[in-house]
């Protein structure tokens, strides 16, 4: 952590809804004239796609069947935790970005599934966010978390996050429902093992929570809706937190437990910027007095 260089880490899996939340993050940066430095956990992939491929098959020829973009040794995890590391030290690092479709392809001007090369970050920068699958990570390797002041989790219960991810890569990408299902049960080990241990690091997670039947997520015709839905907010640490003033202020919502709110899933993006806001401003402040 630096106060001088604050970090903001937004995790969650494929298909959570952290580009949701991005777009809330973003809008609160420019509504507080926050300049923030943006990183991607697509970026710190080890492999492009043809070399995923080529990696999957050596990896079920030798028996393991577990292995996908979640887990570990398919990331940089080191040099992610180099650029969190040397930000919050300097506020300086470098980044790149994965390449996944010919609109991105277009903006960065090199094929599909692949990086572009390293480039420094933009100097000046009152923060660094972070959003993606590996943001939290603690093990034997790397301590992500210990580096950022600010960590949320995003965490829909996991039928609805499958049936976001369906959805998602069917329009957008093209994959058919059995390729995507393929996806999902290659992923379930890693899922268990490298991604829902992050959520016991992160400061804030929010738990979206349908209200109607998701039993069957492999036939779902249509997302939930926001209005469909619940959140969970679940705070680690509820010192400080008005919930009394949140609750007055988001209508519908009440404690379920000491350090959580319940709000209607149309009430999320007021809910961020209520909660996220304040701290946004008292990390940029005290890094300007440091």
């Amino acid at each position: 952590m630096s106060k001088k260089h604050p970090i903001i880490s937004v995790t969650g899996s494929s298909g959570a809804g952290t580009s949701t939340v991005k777009h809330t993050f973003d809008q609160i940066f420019r509504r507080e004239g926050v300049n923030a430095v943006s990183i991607e956990g697509d970026a710190f992939h080890r492999f492009n796609r043809a070399d995923m491929k080529a990696e999957l098959e050596r990896q079920y020829a030798a028996g393991n069947h577990g292995f996908s973009h979640f887990s570990y040794e398919a990331n940089e995890l080191k040099e992610l935790e180099n650029v969190f590391r040397e930000y919050g030290k300097t506020g300086t690092g470098r980044t790149r970005h994965y390449v996944h479709d010919d609109d991105e392809s277009a903006r960065y001007g090199v094929p599909p599934g692949n990086f572009t090369e390293w480039a420094p970050f933009e100097d000046g920068s009152d923060l660094l966010f972070y959003e993606g699958l590996h943001g939290s990570v603690v093990n034997d390797e790397v301590n992500l978390a210990q580096y950022a002041d600010l960590k949320i989790g995003v965490v829909p219960v996991i039928n609805l996050e499958w049936i976001q991810k369906i959805h998602r890569d069917r329009e957008r990408r093209g994959y058919t429902t059995e390729a995507i299902t393929d996806v999902i049960l290659r992923r379930m080990n890693a899922y268990v093992h490298c991604i829902c241990p992050q959520f016991t690091e992160t400061d804030i997670n929010f738990q979206r929570v349908p209200v109607v039947d998701t039993s069957n997520p492999f036939v779902a015709r249509w997302i939930p809706t926001a209005d469909e839905s619940l959140v969970v907010i679940r705070f680690k640490n509820p010192r400080g937190i008005d919930f009394s003033y949140l609750v007055s202020m988001i209508e519908g919502s009440w404690m379920s437990r000491a350090n959580s709110i319940v709000i209607p899933g149309g009430k999320l993006d007021l809910a961020m910027q209520l909660i996220l806001t304040p701290m946004i401003d008292r990390l940029v402040s005290e890094s300007k007095r440091a």
